[in-house]
């Protein structure tokens, strides 16, 4: 009787418990899958028409246009003039006048993004993030301590630099193509790769995480070289440009792949999805098309900072949206982060904002002014409304500068500075405060032990 008692208060029990068990699991569950996965794709010195969605008509991209039209196309998102800067910003949230990162990190340059930046990766994983990025990286190796899987990826595959050859991943007759850290030989076209690697990724991560992949292509990066297929659909452009245009098809076609292991794996809905070049393109005319703006790749018009990009998160974001309001790549670190969950606190002031308002309320700009830094120290716009200050744009930092209403004139043509000097003068004020604290290239990097060690080559000339 006393037995048969025992039995029927367990069983009692755990009928009882078991509702309660199942509900803390599946709480627990709830709370994780609210932070979405996060998929931010950067191409390497594509032009701001060169896309579909972005007015393109020469080349055919319609995995990027899908992106697009499910989510927003941000219209004047600004980035750095070249390769590293504008990495470096993505990964701190702050400009490359607290950073030191002004230009790019040449392969085994003693210097690279500070060791005590907290990185976009490293703030993700604490968050409870799988972390991976599998493309470029381009933000210093000389030492273990500067690559990505010391960084907060969890996962690396590609290359450290640029400019590799796409076949044979040799860079200057040195090879660069790595899995997490360590030399790589795999074969194949680089591109090719990249989206292997990425789908691997999403295929192979762990479900109980959710997942932040960095999938920085280095297309359309020179040297142009593509398989001679993909030229085939475009007999009527001729030279660099027709080989250009095979690279961003290979580019595009792998944006799709990837986008179909997303959907496969029943990720895409829960999938914030970025997508935006790392800085104009070059040779605009010749090899990419910039579009109405002035100038390319390497310069601080806006040809070579304001970049094609768009965003997309299902449910979030709301599908066919263009936003015209001033963005900048530092703004991710901070809105991702939060989306995230994870502890913003940090010791080094953040130039980034939380855009997600922008992108899901259409919300104004949260930036009373983009401070747009140029390749050397001294050398920035700033962007304030429609307003544009350019100091050193010629190269020479002691000018007043040059002033521009981009709502009026987006190409840059007409100089305002004689006429408004009111505004100059406004713009200018913004300028110097910036000036006042901006550090040196490579500046608290591995550079400056390597100058007490008497090693002249730390900082790379710009």
């Amino acid at each position: 009787m006393h037995g048969a008692y025992r039995f029927l208060m367990r069983t009692s029990f755990l009928i009882l418990a078991l509702p309660c068990l199942f509900v803390m699991r599946t709480s627990g569950a709830g709370v994780a899958s609210e932070k979405p996965n996060i998929l931010y794709i950067m191409a390497d010195d594509m032009g701001y028409a060169d896309a579909g969605f972005n007015g393109g008509k020469d080349i055919r991209t319609p995995n990027l246009d899908k992106i697009a039209k499910g989510g927003a196309v941000l219209t004047s998102f600004y980035v750095q003039p070249v390769c590293s800067p504008t990495r470096s910003t993505l990964m701190t949230g702050r400009y490359p006048s607290r950073t030191g990162v002004y230009t790019v990190v040449r392969p085994h340059a003693e210097w690279g993004l500070k060791l005590g930046e907290r990185t976009l990766a490293q703030a993700l994983r604490e968050a409870g993030y799988e972390t991976a990025i599998a493309g470029k990286w381009h933000l210093g190796e000389f030492e273990e301590a500067y690559r990505p899987t010391r960084r907060g990826f969890d996962h690396q595959y590609g290359h450290w630099f640029g400019a590799i050859d796409y076949f044979t991943h040799l860079r200057e007759g040195v090879p660069d193509w790595h899995r997490d850290d360590q030399p790589c030989e795999d074969e194949g076209y680089s591109t090719h790769l990249i989206a292997r690697e990425a789908c691997r990724i999403i295929r192979a991560r762990n479900p109980d995480k959710p997942l932040f992949l960095y999938l920085p292509f280095n297309a359309v990066h020179s040297p142009h070289q593509v398989p001679e297929s993909y030229c085939e659909a475009y007999p009527d452009l001729k030279g660099v440009r027709r080989t250009y245009a095979g690279m961003l098809a290979a580019m595009d076609e792998a944006v799709g792949q990837v986008l179909a292991a997303l959907d496969d794996m029943k990720m895409r809905e829960n999938t914030l999805i970025i997508f935006s070049s790392d800085n104009g393109g070059p040779s605009p005319g010749k090899v990419t098309d910039n579009g109405p703006l002035r100038a390319g790749k390497g310069t601080i018009y806006e040809g070579g900072i304001r970049v094609c990009a768009c965003v997309s998160w299902p449910g979030k974001i709301p599908a066919g949206k263009t936003i015209d309001e001033p963005l900048h790549a530092v703004d991710w670190y901070p809105t991702l982060v939060k989306l995230a969950g994870a502890d913003p606190a940090q010791g080094l002031p953040l130039d980034g904002r939380d855009i997600l308002p922008v992108l899901t309320q259409g919300a104004k700009s949260p930036h009373d002014a983009l401070i747009l830094c140029g390749m050397k120290p001294g050398q920035a716009a700033v962007r304030m409304g429609d307003w544009k200050l350019l100091v050193g744009a010629n190269g020479n930092t002691r000018e007043t500068g040059q002033l521009y209403h981009l709502a009026k004139d987006i190409g840059e043509k007409h100089d305002l500075a004689a006429e408004h000097p009111d505004k100059l003068r406004e713009l200018r004020t913004r300028y110097d405060g910036m000036m006042k604290t901006a550090v040196p290239c490579g500046s608290g990097s591995a550079d400056d032990r390597s100058k007490k060690r008497g090693n002249r080559r730390a900082i790379p000339k710009s």
